[in-house]
């Protein structure tokens, strides 16, 4: 049976602001986030009608609904109702709970590949809906390139390709689920919304070294009280020469931008 594959690309934020905790519990935010080439890929063939099988070569990764590739699948069968069902199987590349959006890129490309296979000829609109539903981030990862994402991420504007730039990505051992980082910020942090407007203006002029000059993470200090290497990583990017360094999104991998 044919198999369809699909690449799901990891992302940086170059800025993320918290602008404050909303009503319903969630955080407002501003961040600027671009796609990188770091990718999972999904395989996926036709199956009897019905069912849904998820396999990964990512020991401890969850196969059943804890997994948003399988939250995806369930979510598009059950409104849909398509005449078959699906066999997945996930090569996992981007670190888990490591700040790149990685679960949320397997969804997006779950939504896509399924949405493919199952001859379902869905829109963006109808798609980037769909992934609203699943997490912040997965419009994003169903958009790609660089965008400014508002709201809690989901609401985004398309913005040029920024100049050539290459990033060295360092993970330290342990992880951080978004949910604490955000409690930590929480307990300490302040609204800034400062980061966001600087990076703007930085790739407005298309300026590699005034872009790494100006990045910013409102998060960054709330995650290094709970995992200290993360500053001692960004002092060791900047001392082997990056332009500048970053955690991305909640952590707890760190970027160092250079231009080789």
């Amino acid at each position: 049976m044919p198999v369809l594959s699909r690449f799901a690309y990891g992302k940086i934020n170059f800025s993320l602001d918290v602008l404050g905790l909303r009503s319903d519990g969630y955080h407002e935010i501003a961040t600027v986030m671009q796609s990188i080439s770091l990718a999972d890929r999904l395989d996926l063939q036709k199956a009897a009608p019905g069912q849904i099988k998820l396999k990964t070569d990512c020991s401890g990764l969850p196969v059943d609904q804890d997994n948003l590739v399988m939250k995806a699948a369930v979510l598009l069968q059950e409104k849909y109702r398509p005449p078959w069902g699906a066999e997945i199987f996930l090569h996992k590349r981007i670190p888990l709970a490591a700040g790149l959006a990685g679960g949320s890129a397997d969804a997006a490309a779950a939504l896509r590949s399924l949405n493919e296979l199952w001859e379902l000829e869905l829109g963006e609109e109808e798609l980037r809906q769909l992934g609203r539903l699943l997490g912040a981030d997965v419009p994003f990862c169903l958009l790609g390139g660089l965008a400014l994402a508002r709201g809690v991420g989901e609401k985004l504007t398309p913005l040029p390709n920024p100049p050539d730039l290459w990033l060295v990505l360092v993970k330290p051992e342990g992880s951080l689920s978004a949910g604490r980082v955000y409690r930590q910020w929480d307990l300490r942090g302040q609204p800034s919304g400062r980061h966001t407007e600087r990076v703007l203006h930085a790739l407005r002029q298309a300026d590699g070294r005034a872009l790494a000059a100006c990045l910013g993470n409102d998060l960054e200090a709330a995650a290094c009280r709970l995992l200290p290497e993360i500053e001692e990583i960004k002092k060791e990017l900047l001392r082997r020469g990056a332009w500048g360094a970053l955690m991305s999104g909640s952590g707890p991998t760190v970027f160092g931008l250079t231009g080789s």
